[in-house]
């Protein structure tokens, strides 16, 4: 599904026009890639969390000449996805309506080495 596919697809969902929608997903994207360009971490219950792990510099090779390369640190955005959405991927119907992620799930608020701010919805 593309971007423009969700638009239309909450736009007929909710009976408002696309542009609306349009700037709403389009907003809400760019505040989740603020969140992670300022290293939040940003939390949406029963959906899933996006935060920035760093990877360590590291040596590498090259793999023509097998000569040692220096690759420094860097910061990757990753997805986890929470329980609910895992669990509604794995029943795998296609054809099903997706559940709210707006329903209160099980409150598990512990924290995994988090040393960085939350953000969640």
């Amino acid at each position: 599904m593309t971007k423009r596919q969700l638009v239309i697809s909450v736009a007929e969902h909710l009976g408002i026009t696309q542009n609306e929608v349009s700037d709403v997903v389009q907003t809400t994207l760019e505040t989740i890639t603020e969140a992670l360009a300022a290293g939040d971490r940003l939390e949406i219950r029963n959906f899933g969390v996006f935060e920035v792990k760093v990877r360590d510099a590291r040596q590498g090779r090259n793999p023509r000449t097998g000569e040692s390369v220096p690759i420094s640190e860097k910061r990757i955005p990753i997805f986890k996805p929470g329980k609910a959405l895992k669990e509604w991927v794995e029943k795998a119907d296609p054809t099903a309506k997706a559940p709210s992620i707006a329903d209160p799930g099980p409150d598990d608020d512990s924290p995994e080495g988090d040393s960085g701010a939350r953000v969640a919805f």
